[in-house]
């Protein structure tokens, strides 16, 4: 955003944090958390702004927001500050706006301690939750959120002959898996969050109080275990460790997810989304190194490597749970 809509963004928090925002205060001013393309955050003491990503699907949006309002849901996800919307949100350069109580974030520099096994626990609390009739909630936007990566690698490195495996890896999975069609009719009934990482965990109200889900912004109806797929495509890749791979799938499954079977080989389930989100990784990895003319990191080139095995393997196999 530029400047001066990320300041009117900061002077939305201010006021909404403030009994009486005309007063002078104490409080530091408003702090950007995120500016990115798909939303821009800013606190401004115990709220947070967020302006939505440009061309947002505003009854969408809508329904998200009153999905985070049903108490079915409530101690899984965050609920906006506003009562349940009726009508659109406010806009800021033709981007909505909604207001959210600030949370505490995991903290990336102690990853032992990050929250795998509550990570878990809310998820299939979500995946557990009725789900409301298909005309009432989008869905959830994982696939989409794939083909978008790939759609920003071609962009960044056209015809780079450093993408084909990145690209082949694409190609093997199934249309539901690359957005272009529905997928298996008997796991897309599901609530699901659509963009599950550890920065969408918060604690609230902060300092420490219960963990979270929040930014509704993918959730919708799908298979759950796309919400599986991204600390799954780490384990496979060899950047999760093995040991928290099993604690967070291991909670997942006493909290009874539908997301893989209760027990035994988890993989029939995971394996296409896992390489959906493995493909997704290494291309935002290339598009943004493309950006930053840099060249991939350790992770990020390890996440490309993963697409590259992927890739080699026979096409029998490359396409492994497919259908």
């Amino acid at each position: 955003m530029t400047t001066a809509a990320v300041r009117a963004l900061g002077a939305l928090a201010h006021r909404a944090a403030h009994a009486h925002p005309e007063d002078p205060c104490a409080c530091p001013p408003p702090a950007v958390l995120a500016d990115r393309a798909d939303g821009t955050v800013v606190r401004s003491g115990a709220v947070v702004a967020k302006a939505h990503a440009p061309g947002t699907d505003i009854p969408g949006l809508l329904a998200r927001l009153g999905l985070a309002h049903d108490p079915h849901l409530t101690g899984i996800l965050l609920a906006p500050l506003e009562p349940r919307p009726a009508a659109p949100p406010a806009a800021l350069d033709g981007r909505p706006v909604t207001l959210w109580p600030h949370g505490r974030p995991v903290d990336p520099g102690d990853p032992d301690a990050a929250p795998w096994e509550e990570a878990a626990t809310l998820l299939a609390g979500l995946h557990r939750a009725p789900a409301p009739p298909a005309r009432a909630l989008p869905p959830m936007r994982g696939p989409a959120k794939a083909a978008l990566a790939v759609a920003r690698m071609r962009a960044a490195r056209p015809a780079d002959p450093v993408t084909a495996p990145v690209l082949e890896a694409w190609r093997r999975l199934p249309a539901w898996a690359r957005g272009e069609a529905p997928g298996p009719p008997h796991r897309s009934r599901f609530l699901c969050h659509g963009d599950l990482h550890l920065g969408q965990l918060v604690r609230h109200p902060a300092p420490d109080g219960p963990w979270l889900l929040i930014d509704v912004d993918d959730t919708g109806l799908g298979d759950p275990a796309w919400d599986l797929a991204r600390p799954a495509a780490w384990y496979a890749a060899g950047i999760l460790p093995p040991e928290v791979w099993l604690r967070f799938l291991d909670a997942y499954r006493a909290a009874g997810g539908p997301a893989v079977r209760a027990e035994g080989d988890p993989w029939p389930e995971l394996d296409v989304p896992a390489r959906a989100l493995t493909v997704q990784t290494a291309a935002l990895a290339f598009a943004k190194s493309a950006a930053e003319g840099r060249t991939p990191d350790e992770v990020e080139q390890t996440m490309i490597d993963a697409c590259a095995r992927i890739a080699a393997l026979p096409p029998e196999l490359g396409a492994a749970h497919s259908s």
